[in-house]
């Protein structure tokens, strides 16, 4: 992760179960460099104590509007930060930033302060899927703050759901994004990493599913994060958006999700979509081999061991880089585990692909179902580009950094060809 060093963050914490979290997104941020101020609200200190933030800061929790020798606390730290984090953020916490009802320290200082605002929401999954709640963070997303959506995962009580506070290392990288970019931008106006607005991306995500009976399936280890992760940044960048994923991971507003579950489906929607879009990154692993025929009721042990035939699957990046439209970017994904670059290489040259992106899913923490990777972007032209080990939202952005630089030379050869 880059450096913060010099970096003034006010990290707000809201009282919810995930605010024990903040503790270690606290550390991260002054382990990075940053200095960090605290500010609790009065229901946060139910969950932790000011003492556990107040060691690992820069600075002491502030938590109160009348208990500081600062009469205006709230304008000197909203005019002081560089940006301001609140994780975990509550429904109460977004009614009330969305609505300017200033009724704390926190509130007061997102109201007063300039900086680029990253928020992210911790809920139950009732709670976060509420008409009210997604309105308000429609309201907050168009007047551009920085919204990092929550987890599916377990839950406080046992639930398990979409709802639980993002991983700190999704957290950072987003203060990243918002502080490279600086303020966002204002409804109508472009989002502040716009090198992708007015392009037309189809994503995909997931790993595919090939039914044997109504209950068994074919399936792969792809949790669809590296896809999703991709759509989002994409999103970020001005972009218009569709995503056809596996998955049921969360999709922010402004992204068009379509959802498949086999080979065949996601080939249908991705084939018809793709002449009319600029850049398609094929990121979902599909399957290879898929069964003759689907038993129409559940294969019994008694039965014996059934014997099941298998056939190929379209292999549809090969069949897009056919039919590829002039100046269109296509991107291929590859997961090796064993002569990664040669294989990659080997898929590069025969896909038609403008770009691979190809990683190594046996080192540690990298590749399928984690929130980290390490890839290598192969270039048409011969170049290689290596991304270090990070989390998958900074790999997005390093794919989609080769990807503007491929959208830019394709554009003017096209110029100069005219």
């Amino acid at each position: 992760m880059a450096t913060l060093t010099g970096r003034r963050v006010v990290l707000g914490v809201c009282g919810g179960i995930a605010a024990y979290k903040a503790v270690e997104i606290c550390r991260r941020l002054v382990d990075a460099g940053a200095h960090v101020t605290p500010v609790m609200t009065q229901g946060a200190g139910r969950f932790i104590g000011e003492t556990t933030l107040s060691a690992l800061a820069s600075e002491p929790v502030r938590s109160s509007l009348w208990d500081d020798a600062d009469p205006i606390p709230h304008t000197r730290l909203g005019q002081s930060a560089d940006v301001v984090l609140v994780a975990p953020a509550t429904a109460r916490l977004l009614s009330a930033y969305a609505h300017g009802y200033s009724h704390d320290l926190l509130t007061n200082v997102l109201i007063a302060t300039r900086a680029p605002v990253v928020v992210c929401p911790a809920m139950h999954t009732e709670m976060w899927e509420h008409p009210a709640v997604q309105d308000n963070l429609a309201l907050l997303r168009s007047r551009g703050t920085w919204i990092v959506e929550p987890e599916r995962g377990r839950l406080a009580g046992g639930d398990t759901g979409t709802g639980r506070l993002a991983d700190p290392a999704r957290v950072l990288a987003e203060v990243h994004a918002a502080l490279d970019g600086g303020s966002a931008a204002p409804a109508g106006h472009p989002a502040p990493h716009s090198d992708l607005t007015g392009v037309r991306v189809l994503v995909t995500a997931g790993g595919t599913r090939e039914p044997i009976d109504p209950v068994r399936f074919i399936g792969n280890r792809s949790s669809g994060k590296q896809g999703h992760a991709i759509a989002e940044e994409a999103l970020h960048r001005g972009a218009a958006v569709t995503l056809v994923t596996t998955t049921d991971l969360p999709v922010p507003k402004g992204i068009e999700r379509v959802r498949v579950d086999t080979a065949a489906q996601l080939r249908s929607e991705v084939v018809s979509r793709a002449p009319g879009c600029d850049v398609v990154l094929m990121a979902a692993a599909v399957a290879d081999f898929t069964p003759v025929r689907v038993a129409p009721d559940k294969l019994k042990k008694r039965d014996g061991i059934p014997l099941v035939e298998l056939e190929a699957t379209a292999d549809v990046l090969a069949e897009l880089g056919q039919g590829k439209p002039p100046g269109q970017v296509l991107v291929g994904f590859a997961a090796e585990t064993a002569d990664v670059v040669a294989n990659a290489g080997a898929k590069l040259r025969t896909k038609g692909a403008d770009l691979i992106v190809v990683n190594d899913v046996g080192a540690p923490g990298v590749g399928f179902e984690h929130d980290t990777n390490e890839v290598l972007i192969l270039d048409r032209s011969g170049e290689q580009h290596h991304v270090p080990f990070a989390h998958k939202r900074e790999v997005a952005g390093a794919v989609l950094d080769r990807v503007s630089v491929v959208l830019h030379r394709a554009g003017r050869s096209d110029e100069e060809q005219t």
